[in-house]
């Protein structure tokens, strides 16, 4: 056997939808993660119900590499319709661990194969035909723990912490793990080089959170009160963790609800019930993907140009159309920048950590009052729907920030000078009331069509073109307000600039090639990207998408010497990009190594 490889190797699970995999594949992670290793789980799975295939990918490094790896270590082999391909995916001198019915003619020979004969197992020692189906992927993680050396203590902690709320089922899942770890030890000996020992001072004080859950508690923080929405992969979870999060946290004692939560028939109902509601003075969201901001389009337009405040997810996944709705992308940033028809730009934040998911989400109502406006937040499948190492959240400690609202008092003062649409700052944006304001000059017609400073309508050549002049300074005015690029620079001549989950695989890629980093976090574009640009000589910019939507945004915010500095690196497979994706075509550039 070679020298033993401890806690660097990728696990992938190929198994078939629907089956119970998945919850066996998080006690892994758990259990893995509770012996102090850094995971970085990656689920790949079909837009059915059931039946197809899906794959698990269980990265584990002691540097904690969060990004998806194109390496297989060890594959546990479930499912007999994808066995050839799942075999090619294997690096010479991995492990193969496969249900032994499997036929191995003609298979590769620089591979370790474990034989299990799962089904066999799961009819003799499970006695529940109900249950038999979703605990035989339990016996596949005791083979795993047997091949690794996961301590039983640990999986004990996966599987009590993956059943919290359901204790009746944790001995009949240790029970089935038992299985397969007993049965690695009565009939293997170990032939490979893979184990896993544990470690200390790398995952203390980080838990595992996906980015949609952390959005649902960022938005709880940042004082949500009306949430509309309607189911989409992959961002109804960020909705049903909201409304899991406001049962136990937005009652008071006789479980009356201080949140309203409305599933309206279609994308369309639930941003315009939301852009009511933030009309009325709520903190109002919607959370959907790329086809429902489609079909938000004209709404977003009206709540732009009307200039009321809402915050809308965009959890991106592959299209176009219905594309490949369960596979990740960063596709939608291009149209959410300027979603609607006429002259509109948005407010757009690029969270690229699950510790901004939660950050950006909070701070997102606060964006939509102040500048009076829609509010995009845009994560990712890969971003949204996988567990992610984090640290803890921070509780909020400044109050919430509502922007230029007048009271009766404010009005009073005002006698009569004040109007809806005027600048008085000279930065864009203006002041508003609520509904409710008791005060005769409170009132006003929010319009979507042609309207003056006194929201008066009106088709006047002069007054729109004045109106649109100040939405442009509102938009100036907002590009300083938002979270600014996070740089990274040591004067190299080659820089890159990336936004969203990229990050993971970029902080990966440095580590071989020596390039300075800026990480855009909102649109629009911070003034500090061409001043990056200006101090290199070549930049960079990856994305998850065919097109280089940001590598255009960014040039268009280029003085014209500056454009030619800019190069594109692109990813749009549907798989979350791997370091590698950034190193090869950097390395073609005679790009010096780290």
């Amino acid at each position: 056997m070679t020298e033993p490889i401890v806690n660097d190797l990728t696990i992938q699970a190929a198994t078939v939808n629907g089956s119970g995999s998945q919850t066996a594949n998080l006690v892994l992670t758990r259990a893995i993660f509770h012996m102090g290793i850094p995971v970085a789980p990656k689920n790949v799975f079909p837009s059915n119900i059931e039946g197809l295939p899906t794959w698990y990918q269980l990265r584990i490094t002691p540097e904690g590499h969060m990004a998806r790896s194109d390496k297989v270590d060890i594959l546990v082999a479930f499912n007999v319709a994808t066995w050839r391909e799942d075999l090619k995916t294997v690096r010479p001198g991995g492990v193969v661990i496969h249900e032994e019915a499997f036929s191995t003619a003609d298979t590769r020979t620089d591979v370790t194969y474990y034989a299990v004969p799962f089904a066999k197992l799961a009819k003799a020692k499970i006695q529940s035909d109900t249950l038999r189906k979703q605990l035989a992927n339990m016996i596949y993680v005791g083979v795993v723990a047997g091949v690794l050396g996961i301590p039983w203590e640990a999986l004990e902690h996966g599987v009590r912490r993956q059943f919290l709320s359901k204790p009746k089922a944790v001995q009949v899942n240790l029970d089935a793990i038992k299985v397969g770890f007993d049965y690695w030890q009565d009939n293997f000996s170990k032939q490979d080089p893979y184990r896993l020992e544990p470690m200390t001072g790398v995952v203390e004080g980080k838990v595992l959170v996906e980015g949609n859950q952390a959005a649902a508690i960022g938005a709880l923080m940042g004082g949500v009160t009306v949430v509309a929405w309607y189911p989409i992969t992959p961002s109804s979870s960020l909705c049903e963790y909201l409304i899991a999060y406001a049962d136990r946290f937005r009652a008071n004692g006789d479980s009356e609800k201080r949140i309203s939560v409305v599933q309206a028939e279609d994308e369309l109902a639930a941003v315009g019930m939301a852009i009511g509601a933030g009309w009325a003075g709520a903190r109002a969201m919607t959370s959907t993907s790329g086809p429902g901001i489609s079909l938000m389009a004209e709404f977003s337009g009206l709540a732009y140009y009307a200039e009321v405040p809402v915050v809308i997810f965009d959890i991106q996944r592959i299209g176009p159309s219905t594309g490949l709705p369960t596979r990740t992308s960063q596709a939608d940033i291009g149209f959410v920048y300027t979603l609607s028809h006429g002259d509109t730009k948005h407010l757009v934040l690029l969270p690229g950590t699950v510790e901004e998911c939660y950050e950006f989400a909070r701070d997102a109502f606060d964006h939509a009052d102040r500048f009076q406006t829609p509010v995009f937040v845009l994560s990712d499948l890969d971003l949204g729907m996988n567990l992610w190492m984090t640290p803890e959240f921070k509780y909020p400690e400044k109050p919430f920030d509502r922007g230029k609202v007048l009271s009766k008092d404010d009005l009073e003062k005002l006698a009569g000078e004040w109007a809806r649409y005027r600048d008085i700052d000279g930065d864009g944006v203006t002041y508003r009331t609520l509904p409710g304001t008791d005060h005769v000059a409170a009132g006003y017609f929010t319009r979507g069509s042609g309207h003056d400073e006194n929201a008066r309508y009106t088709e006047g050549a002069d007054a729109y073109a004045r109106n649109m002049d100040r939405l442009a300074r509102k938009l100036e005015t907002a590009r300083h307000a938002l979270p600014a690029p996070v740089a990274d620079e040591s004067g190299q001549k080659v820089g890159l600039i990336a936004f969203g989950s990229t990050h993971a695989a970029v902080v990966e890629a440095r580590e071989t090639v020596k390039v300075d980093y800026l990480r855009v976090r909102a649109l629009p574009l911070s003034d500090e990207v061409a001043r990056f640009v200006s101090r290199h000589e070549r930049v960079y910019v990856v994305e998850q998408n065919r097109d280089g939507q940001l590598y255009d945004l960014v040039r268009l915010a280029l003085p014209p010497q500056l454009v030619d500095r800019v190069r594109s690196v692109r990813h749009y497979n549907g798989q979350p990009i791997p370091a590698a994706a950034i190193i090869e075509p950097l390395s073609q550039q005679e790009m010096v190594p780290a």
